[in-house]
């Protein structure tokens, strides 16, 4: 054949798969209503910024009313949930059509709008529902007992000490302004280093996906997708359970394992390939992804003391969102620069893979393995 020309060569390129007809109708727009970008701007700010607001907050819930040993179960159910929010979304989206070739220009008024509602629900449910100062209460009492136990060797009946002994036990706690040590710095360094690069590596993939299904491979990318989300909601609850058995870190490597693996296998999946095996793939990324996610945050807030649980959040968060925020830019520009998307799933495996590396350094913030007898009856009075 003959040699790939320039002109060849930048057809293939990221910033050139999204479709010319929504470039010349943005250029379109923009010619004759500059404000329109704007008010996108505004409006995109306010809503990064309203969601960086609530969200690490909203997370740091979790260690605030459950005690560290069954931190990797309740992030679990915190996953849970978030993925049947993203499973909604993509059912929205497939009632909607968001992701069909022929929809690209659909106007998406109704959409946002039903996603909105949504959220709105949400908002009444949790401020009708929850209960954060009592709840953080309990937890405190019963992760002052767990404490004193772990100090002194001998178990303590929470059905027999009364509200003085608590708070005498309360009152020992390690100061949380207390400084890590450098043994523990590093590990937490390293943790932050693993969130950064798989996110990175992961987010390419998820946020180019539906540009890299409609024009590379062909097909709805919302199917995929939604695939991958099932498969994380199957596996959420059991991984939180392994995690109790095996620790944290030994279930995170697994699953980043797992993941390279699941990314690896879809840079030779080509549009003559069997639909089936990107399905697969997608599947195994999704019960992977909730491997990791469910044992890396709690691994974090494992280090904090009981008063920076939400400092420690917005350190988890803060090296996640920086990866999502460069992944999309520095993906888009690596595709732009080899005129292919080709390069898309190597970029994802290359950072999930060193992701393994950085997560071998990390000697802190592991689960122990705990009996279920005395453990689990610490937080029944959480549940009345």
């Amino acid at each position: 054949g003959t040699p790939l020309g320039e002109h060849d060569r930048a057809i293939n390129a990221y910033s050139s798969l999204v479709s010319k007809a929504e470039s010349q109708f943005a250029a379109g727009v923009m010619k004759s209503n500059y404000w329109i970008l704007i008010l996108f701007i505004v409006v995109l700010l306010g809503a990064l910024v309203s969601m960086a607001t609530f969200r690490s907050p909203a997370v740091a819930l979790m260690p605030d009313v459950t005690v560290k040993p069954l931190r990797s179960k309740a992030n679990a159910i915190i996953n849970l949930m978030g993925t049947a929010g993203g499973i909604l979304v993509l059912v929205l989206g497939m009632i909607f059509g968001t992701g069909k070739v022929a929809n690209q220009l659909m106007n998406y008024t109704a959409f946002v709008a039903a996603v909105c509602g949504i959220m709105l629900v949400a908002l009444i449910v949790f401020m009708l529902t929850v209960k954060e100062k009592k709840w953080n209460a309990e937890m405190l009492s019963a992760q002052a007992l767990l404490d004193a136990e772990e100090h002194n060797g001998s178990e303590i009946d929470v059905e027999v000490a009364d509200q003085e002994n608590l708070n005498e036990i309360a009152d020992v706690k390690v100061d949380a302004n207390e400084k890590l040590s450098k043994d523990k710095l590093k590990s937490l360094i390293f943790i932050l280093a693993s969130v950064a690069l798989w996110f990175t590596g992961y987010n390419a993939i998820t946020s180019k996906y539906s540009v890299y299904a409609i024009n590379v491979l062909n097909t709805d990318y919302n199917t995929t997708l939604l695939i991958a989300q099932a498969a994380a909601v199957i596996a959420y609850i059991p991984v939180g359970m392994i995690a109790g058995k095996l620790g944290r870190k030994k279930t995170i490597l697994a699953g980043i394992g797992m993941l390279t693996i699941a990314f690896g296998g879809a840079i030779f999946i080509t549009p003559s390939s069997p639909s089936w095996l990107m399905i697969v793939l997608f599947a195994l990324a999704g019960i992977a992804w909730a491997t990791i996610n469910v044992n890396s945050f709690p691994m974090v807030v494992e280090l904090s003391k009981g008063g920076n649980i939400g400092k420690y959040t917005g350190y988890y968060y803060t090296a996640s969102m920086a990866a999502q925020v460069i992944t999309p830019i520095l993906s888009g520009a690596i595709m732009d620069a080899f005129g292919t998307m080709s390069v898309l799933f190597p970029y994802g495996t290359l950072f999930v893979a060193l992701s393994f590396v950085t997560m071998l350094f990390v000697k802190h913030g592991d689960s122990k393995p705990q009996s279920p007898k005395d453990k689990l009856e610490m937080l029944a009075g959480a549940d009345d």
